[in-house]
């Protein structure tokens, strides 16, 4: 077919229309990206948000109001300098976490909504920290941070906006403050330690006095026990000493006299022979007393001949007269040696 007969009026105005058609359709074809929703304006009024993904408009009469960003976002809110309660000026440094859940009304409520939300939290912090002092601010970050968020929160409400966190980065105190809290915490921290030091002492004092109480009752103790056992050792003792004294007063009594002088000289020769063989004495002299020891000696030896067969045999001197018993009871009477003439 040749141009020319293609090329007519009618067929024409079918291209361009077609051309229109597809300009048209592509024109209200709108991709929405994810995390953000459009708002549609017809006649410049609002009529409705498109969601991400594929949406369609009426490109003669509608088009893209606002592209508004549904993602929560930082905003970053400028140094300040703020006075406290107590008239300390310092700087602070703070952000907001904030985001939108209604396009429509973030679009059309507010203009320039960062620029509102930075000045709501400026004001907002100023307002926090001037009715709190600076030992506070410094030590409850979290209350301020909190009572920030409630108020913003309540003001974005019709602005389609929730603030999520609110935290204050910063808070510098001028230079000569700082070294006064400096002085100020080093007086605090030497006055609890001598506090402490003090309290130590005086526990220590305490634990020692009760340890010498806990010491002096257990010696009592201990002394009355020591003692109450002495004198159950001292009665027993006396108890025995007197049985014993009973058991020999019974024997006397029987007839062993003798048996009780054999007894006392043999402890009277050992005493002695001790007494002799002592190394701090070498020479021993026999004092006058020494005729009863000699005396208690003839006594064992009746003793002893009495305990013999009884037979009417010579004596020890082998010459035929027997020497008359000794009297029962009482110890043979022994003549001290004569004393040698002086020259």
């Amino acid at each position: 077919m040749p141009i020319d007969a293609f090329l007519t009026g009618t067929n024409i105005a079918l291209v361009v229309l077609a051309v229109a058609i597809g300009v048209l359709v592509v024109k209200g074809i709108k991709i929405v990206p994810q995390g953000q929703e459009w708002t549609v304006e017809r006649f410049g009024r609002y009529v409705r948000t498109l969601p991400p993904g594929l949406g369609l408009i009426n490109p003669l009469f509608s088009k893209v109001g606002r592209r508004i960003n549904m993602m929560e976002n930082v905003l970053d809110v400028p140094e300040q300098d703020v006075i406290t309660r107590d008239n300390a000026s310092v700087t602070v440094d703070a952000i907001v976490f904030y985001q939108v859940v209604d396009a429509r009304r973030a679009a059309y409520e507010v203009r320039e909504l960062e620029r509102a939300l930075t000045n709501l939290a400026l004001t907002n912090i100023r307002s926090v920290l001037g009715n709190t002092d600076l030992d506070a601010a410094l030590s409850s970050r979290e209350d301020m941070n909190r009572k920030i968020l409630h108020t913003m929160d309540e003001a974005t409400d019709p602005w389609g906006t929730k603030i999520t966190r609110v935290e204050i980065k910063d808070i510098s105190p001028p230079q000569d403050l700082l070294d006064a809290m400096g002085a100020q915490m080093k007086a605090e921290r030497e006055k609890r330690a001598l506090i402490l030091e003090a309290q130590g002492y005086r526990q220590s004092q305490i634990e020692r006095a009760e340890g010498d109480k806990q010491s002096k009752i257990l010696k009592a103790e201990g002394d009355l026990e020591a003692a109450r056992r002495e004198a159950e050792a001292r009665e027993r003792l006396a108890e025995a000493e007197a049985n014993a004294t009973e058991s020999v007063a019974k024997a006397i009594n029987k007839g062993g006299r003798d048996a009780v002088n054999y007894f006392v000289a043999q402890k009277y020769t050992e005493a002695l022979a001790e007494f002799a063989r002592s190394s701090n004495q070498k020479t021993v002299f026999l004092p006058l007393e020494a005729t009863s020891l000699l005396g208690s000696i003839g006594g064992i030896r009746e003793l002893l001949s009495e305990l013999g067969p009884d037979s009417g045999g010579s004596g020890s001197g082998g010459s035929g007269g027997a020497r008359p018993a000794a009297r029962r009871g009482s110890a043979p009477t022994i003549s001290p040696p004569a004393t040698p003439p002086r020259s």
